[in-house]
């Protein structure tokens, strides 16, 4: 918990200046600002999931809304409650369980509505010689346990016949576990693409389990930053509606969809499509069910769960997730 106030706190001042340096990168805007639309800048990573924002600014929701809305890219997710703190950012996109932790340091975030969920696009990779996952006794798995490929990992054993303390884990980030399986140097490992689709260059290498077997265990959100709010009050529906119209543009023009998204991620346009491909994007429909609190399995049910799986393990303190969900309950 101390490391995790630590990494809050002291990206603050680095982050004052966004896209000045570091691994944040300013890569597309809604034009010059003329001083009448108010600046707002989206944090995410390089991830097809976050990027029908880039949608979006090309279609010119946001400045019909009265907002010039810019992407920083910023891979680093150690930065993500710092930015918002420093109001460098006034919005992220972000895997749900991640912003929770945030949110309980004392982040100034706020959840708007679901982006989507990884449908196949994360998983457990294996030897040929793993075959269930009661076949990890014993074995090597290399995970990253500040991650919510942790989360997704125990969901996944707690339908086996072990226990975590059969396993031998070795920590690390899902892009360097991948490639430590595929290296020959760990008997599985929990990653993502492109390493989950490539495990198969290691003789025997198969995909063991996906989130697609658990489809509600790695959600991706967008929050707003909650001090922001407070100027612009309407921000958060700007933000709901315009994402809602981009997953409308993109189920009706996928192909222009994707070559927008990757334009906008610097990616090749067959790997956004390869991406997306598990990837459940989350439309107005299905946010309006997933955000119906009345509802069983709804998004907060969700992130109590993985609130209470954080708590239990260290990361968190408090686990109330009621004010993260303000927006929700207005």
């Amino acid at each position: 918990m101390k490391k995790l106030f630590a990494l809050l706190l002291a990206g603050v001042l680095a982050l004052s200046c966004i896209g000045c340096g570091g691994n944040a990168k300013t890569v597309q805007g809604g034009g010059e600002s003329s001083g009448e639309l108010i600046p707002m800048k989206i944090a995410f990573c390089t991830w097809a999931g976050y990027a029908p924002v880039f949608i979006a600014i090309e279609k010119g929701y946001f400045e019909e809304a009265g907002y010039d809305a810019e992407v920083v890219i910023m891979e680093d997710e150690s930065t993500y409650g710092a930015a918002f703190v420093s109001n460098s950012i006034q919005a992220l996109g972000q895997v749900m369980d991640r912003d929770i932790i945030q949110f309980d340091a004392g982040a100034p975030e706020q959840y708007v509505c679901t982006m989507d969920c990884s449908t196949g696009g994360d998983g457990l990779v294996a030897t040929g010689d793993i075959k269930t996952m009661d076949d990890l006794a014993g074995k090597t798995v290399a995970l990253d346990k500040s991650a919510t490929s942790y989360f997704f990992f125990l969901q996944a054993l707690a339908d086996s016949n072990i226990t975590e303390d059969q396993i031998h884990i070795v920590e690390m980030g899902n892009d360097a576990a991948g490639e430590a399986f595929i290296a020959g140097n760990v008997d599985a490992a929990v990653t993502w693409e492109p390493a989950l689709s490539n495990c198969g260059q290691r003789e025997g290498g198969h995909i063991l389990v996906s989130s697609a077997d658990y489809p509600k265990a790695i959600v991706d959100v967008l929050t707003v930053n909650t001090n922001f709010l407070k100027d612009h009050p309407d921000a958060a529906d700007v933000l709901n509606d315009c994402w809602n119209k981009a997953v409308a543009y993109l189920n009706e023009n996928f192909e222009e969809g994707c070559e927008i998204m990757a334009k906008g991620l610097s990616l090749d346009k067959q790997d956004v499509i390869d991406e997306c491909a598990g990837i459940t994007f989350y439309d107005e429909a299905r946010n309006q069910e997933f955000n119906d609190l009345s509802k069983e399995g709804n998004v907060k049910e969700i992130a109590q769960m993985a609130a209470d799986f954080w708590v239990e393990k260290g990361y968190m303190k408090s686990g109330d997730v009621d004010g993260f969900f303000a927006y929700l309950q207005k």
